[in-house]
């Protein structure tokens, strides 16, 4: 057999979709659609957004996975799930997560361990940044996830969670504090955390997303962003982690 064609060389490289997947953010959101970049925003969740990029499913995807032995945020994650691809990973975002509750915290909700005393918590879908981060919160703190009451439904991003205790439908979530304030909720901030941009390498060069980079270092990219709160971007564009070279 053909070396080349068992190896792959000889083959077209497939066309990938100017597409980013992976996990919702508002700042994001935002700059894809004032950018004019012509990407299309596929919100599945931050190891969705990995796999569907390893597939080639995907240009780019946005992360903020915590790596639990490390706590490190998104690296750990690339590098297993991505070992062997050609991508580079860039930096978005500093956010701060938290709880969002009902304007005025009427359940007085302070801390993950008032989640396990009956509020009705907002579910994340399965491989979203802010579940795993919530599990791993809850373990640090020795609770059992099992006493956790969730609302009914999934919620898929920020303006999601916030729409669902906005109406009533869910007491708390863990998100960041840009989806409180897009609906005027309380928040309660736990940690500061890492949102990146896991880009293909041929696709870092094409128009789509340099047309997002560039508008990212633009002065109503900033403006947004402290609009928006709960951002720290004064690292985005900047490179955190090169992959691998493809052969």
């Amino acid at each position: 057999m053909d070396f080349a064609k068992r190896s792959g060389r000889g083959r077209r490289r497939k066309t990938v979709p100017p597409v980013i997947a992976g996990s919702h953010d508002p700042l994001l959101d935002w700059a894809i659609r004032e950018s004019g970049s012509g990407l299309a925003f596929l919100s599945g969740g931050s190891l969705d957004g990995l796999q569907r990029v390893a597939e080639g499913e995907a240009a780019l995807c946005g992360a903020h996975m915590r790596d639990p032995q490390t706590g490190t945020y998104n690296i750990p994650w690339v590098a297993r799930v991505l070992a062997d691809s050609d991508v580079v990973v860039i930096a978005w975002a500093k956010r701060q997560q938290g709880l969002v509750v009902a304007t005025g915290n009427p359940l007085a909700i302070r801390s993950v361990t008032d989640l396990t005393k009956g509020p009705r918590v907002v579910r994340r879908q399965e491989g979203a940044g802010s579940r795993l981060l919530l599990d791993q919160l809850l373990e640090a703190e020795g609770l059992d996830e099992g006493k956790v009451v969730y609302a009914e439904g999934v919620a898929r991003t920020e303006a999601d969670l916030g729409g669902m205790i906005v109406d009533g439908k869910a007491d708390v979530g863990l998100a960041i504090g840009a989806a409180a304030s897009m609906f005027r909720l309380d928040f309660i901030p736990l940690q500061e955390e890492q949102f990146d941009l896991v880009i293909r390498r041929r696709e870092f060069f094409e128009p789509p997303v340099q047309a997002l980079l560039s508008f990212a270092r633009t002065p109503e990219f900033e403006i947004r962003a402290g609009e928006l709160g709960g951002y720290d971007v004064r690292s985005t564009g900047a490179v955190v982690w090169n992959g691998v070279s493809a052969p």
